[in-house]
């Protein structure tokens, strides 16, 4: 056989299966309706609580004025405004021109109704609350626009002397100090409310998180599962997702089960058949002309059929549970010690160098069987040595998935490149004078397929045929 290319022949992994479509985590969930319901409240508590201090200001900043209203319709009933103008009935501001504090008695039994103002009013007058609704005892309060069009708290009130006339009596101040206390206390509220709910937002988020944790540990148990580092999911649960665990640990070993049952019924069947073959290839051997070797041509075919098949439906239940993983450097070393000790006649050398502590995905007689079936072809060929390494690969880029690499090189004859298909397809051997079914390099490249990974062909330093097997790492 000649010497390889320095290229290799690869064998595509099978496509990912499809993941299930996410939506809106759960935490997400919990912790946007917790943020609107905090935000909701707060929003209408604050606007509660702004509405009824301005009610309580307005109330107050009523009294006051209805203390100078008091004031005005004493002196109109004792006879006091008549000898004399009321002044600044005790504020110096409605002495004040244009200071935003009026006062205002109207005489509305003259017509022309006559009008008397505080100095402030500087000839303006103070606009009615209600017009056409002087009669009654009782005082009024509102909001008016008043003079310079600021806007007025205004309280009046109408007053029947009899003979003496009737008034109307209205006392007018700038709002404006009730804006700004109102104003004060709505920008409190609003730094308040936002720390509170700044607050209450990030302990929702621990809330969450905390509530959310046994899932987390979950997930980190079914992920170890997965890698091969656990068999079960353990440890308490929360009473609610029990039911989950359960089911979970269930499936696991129904899983188990199932593997376990397809492998015993692959025995069973390779047994049964290879059994009658081997009776009918002996009574063949034993007979001559066409007809004998038209058998034995067939019963060799046959026998490496059912070799391929049997085989491959033992890969396929090998895989069918991933939650397992091998130490690499302990299983190299353990066939390094068989094969020499098998090939011991040829007084071969065969060198390791495998990286410690290091584990791939896969059951260990899987593992066995790959690089088993490597080893033991470049001990086949091999004149003198054969090589074995492994060494860890960084995640690819585009499964995210590290690998480790395990390269088994040999100083034989090697292959042609155009033979390196050929010899990855199932049943086919080129040289018919070593032992062998031919289905050893197939074998691991299907395997290799099933876990994910790939076995590629190229040259090795020494001239031989260098196999490097990826397989996914733990």
């Amino acid at each position: 056989m000649s010497a390889e290319a320095e290229t290799g022949v690869a064998v595509p992994a099978e496509r990912a299966p499809d993941r299930p479509t996410r939506t809106a985590s759960i935490a997400a969930r919990l912790f946007g309706a917790a943020a609107l319901w905090t935000a909701a409240i707060l929003l209408i508590g604050g606007w509660t609580l702004s509405s009824y201090y301005q009610r309580q200001v307005e109330r107050s900043f009523d009294q006051r004025l209805h203390v100078y209203l008091k004031t005005l319709v004493a002196g109109l009933a004792d006879g006091t405004f008549a000898r004399e103008e009321p002044g600044s009935v005790g504020e110096p501001r409605f002495e004040l021109p244009l200071s935003g504090w009026y006062w205002q008695i109207t005489r509305l039994d003259r017509d022309p109704p006559e009008t008397t103002g505080s100095k402030s009013l500087f000839e303006e007058q103070l606009p009615r609350l209600e017009a056409g609704a002087e009669d009654g005892a009782s005082a009024r309060e509102g909001y008016v626009n008043g003079p310079e069009d600021k806007r007025l708290r205004l309280v009046e009130r109408t007053i029947d002397l009899g003979p003496d006339g009737r008034y109307l009596v209205a006392i007018g101040a700038d709002s404006a100090e009730i804006d700004r206390d109102v104003a004060d206390l709505n920008f409190a509220l609003l730094v308040t409310f936002l720390l509170l709910g700044l607050g209450l937002v990030v302990t929702t988020g621990f809330q969450v998180g905390f509530g959310l944790r046994p899932l987390a540990r979950i997930r980190a148990q079914l992920i170890e599962i997965r890698t091969g580092s656990r068999a079960r999911i353990e440890g308490a649960v929360p009473r609610e997702i029990a039911p989950l665990a359960t089911e979970l640990n269930a499936l696991i070993d129904s899983n188990r089960a199932i593997v376990e049952r397809a492998r015993t019924h692959v025995g069973n069947l390779a047994h049964g058949l290879k059994t009658p073959l081997a009776v009918i290839a002996n009574e063949a051997a034993a007979g001559d002309g066409p007809f004998a070797d038209k058998v034995r041509e067939q019963a060799v075919l046959m026998r490496r059929q059912i070799d391929h098949h049997l085989e491959r439906a033992r890969l396929s239940a090998g895989v069918a549970f991933a939650g397992e993983a091998t130490e690499l450097k302990p299983t190299i070393d353990a066939i390094a010690r068989t094969l020499g000790k098998v090939y011991r006649d040829r007084d071969l050398d065969i060198v390791v160098s495998a990286v410690d502590e290091m584990r791939v995905k896969g059951e260990k007689q899987d593992l066995e069987e790959m690089v088993g079936n490597l080893v033991d072809n470049a001990c086949k060929w091999a004149k003198g040595q054969v090589f074995i390494s492994s060494e860890p690969l960084p995640a690819a880029a585009r499964s995210g998935q590290a690998a480790a690499l395990i390269r088994v090189d040999d100083d034989g004859p090697g292959l042609d490149p155009g033979e390196w298909d050929e010899v990855l397809g199932r049943g086919r051997r080129l040289d018919e004078t070593k032992p062998g079914s031919g289905l050893g390099l197939a074998i691991v490249s299907e395997l290799a397929t099933m876990y994910g990974g790939q076995l590629s062909l190229g040259r090795a330093p020494a001239g031989g045929l260098r196999c490097e097997l990826t397989l996914p790492r733990v």
